[in-house]
């Protein structure tokens, strides 16, 4: 599968008064299209809790290049770049659909935990799914 893609609109109560996405809602996005991406790879949040596992952002950062407004479509792609036996690293892009900008990106680390937000071995066979989303 390697890059997930999701397609958001933005709303009017995410823009700032310039008519721009404000900066803190394309951290929203990376979220809600990792969610997806874990999803389609058999690695939804929930059915994770309930085996006692978390994937816990312990690093992120972003990079602006341009700003998205409310009559921009965006897509959200997400890939996974780097899998360690007990954590994970993604990178991520905002595009705007008309012209293809990349608008924002972002890099994260995350770690496996339990539900207690303590580091923890991953179940077997957990850190094999992650493969779906790595680059061929």
């Amino acid at each position: 599968m390697a890059t997930h893609a999701t397609q958001i609109v933005p709303r009017f109560g995410e823009l700032d008064p310039y008519n721009h996405v404000n900066h803190a809602v394309y951290v929203s996005y990376f979220e809600a299209a990792r969610c997806l991406a874990l999803e389609s790879a058999d690695l939804a949040l929930p059915d994770l809790s309930d085996q006692d596992v978390q994937i816990v952002v312990t690093n992120l950062e972003v990079r602006f290049r341009a700003p998205a407004t409310a009559r921009d479509t965006l897509r959200v792609e997400t890939e996974l770049a780097e899998r360690r036996r007990a954590s994970t690293r993604w990178q991520q892009r905002i595009i705007r659909e008309s012209d293809d900008a990349v608008l924002v990106e972002g890099q994260l680390t995350a770690a496996i935990c339990d539900n207690n937000g303590r580091p923890r071995r991953p179940p077997p066979g957990l850190m094999d799914k992650f493969d779906a989303l790595a680059p061929g």
